[in-house]
């Protein structure tokens, strides 16, 4: 029989893998109440900090919003609407190559970069 924890944690990395949202923990705790009603919100905090130490998801600290989750993938930028919040995922190689520029430049042991496009997506782009 599998553990509690266990279908807990594969309950929100299930609707992390589905979501394309980018949701907030309370957003994945709603969601899996629906699965799991007993959950508590502080067993899917839990879970969402185990999953994130293990590598199997990524917390998005955008600025001026409340930390956002999605199942870990490979390095991608984000781009976040300013009228309606929502985070998506741009199709668009990550370069690498800043990172080498900005560590010849400054001396700095750079390891990665994040960078977020900010703008009105396609439906507030197109509201009257």
């Amino acid at each position: 029989m599998m553990r509690r924890e266990t279908r807990q944690r594969e309950s929100i990395l299930s609707y992390l893998r589905r979501a394309a949202s980018h949701p907030t923990a309370d957003m994945v705790y709603e969601a899996v109440k629906k699965e799991i009603p007993r959950i508590s919100q502080g067993t899917v905090y839990r879970n969402l900090k185990v999953l994130r130490e293990s590598g199997l998801v990524a917390e998005l600290n955008l600025k001026g919003t409340v930390t956002r989750y999605e199942a870990k993938k490979d390095s991608h930028y984000h781009f976040r609407c300013e009228s309606c919040g929502k985070v998506f995922d741009i199709d668009e190689p990550v370069d690498t190559a800043l990172d080498r520029r900005v560590a010849a430049r400054t001396g700095f042991q750079v390891t990665h970069h994040q960078l977020e496009f900010r703008g009105l997506c396609r439906d507030c782009r197109d509201k009257p």
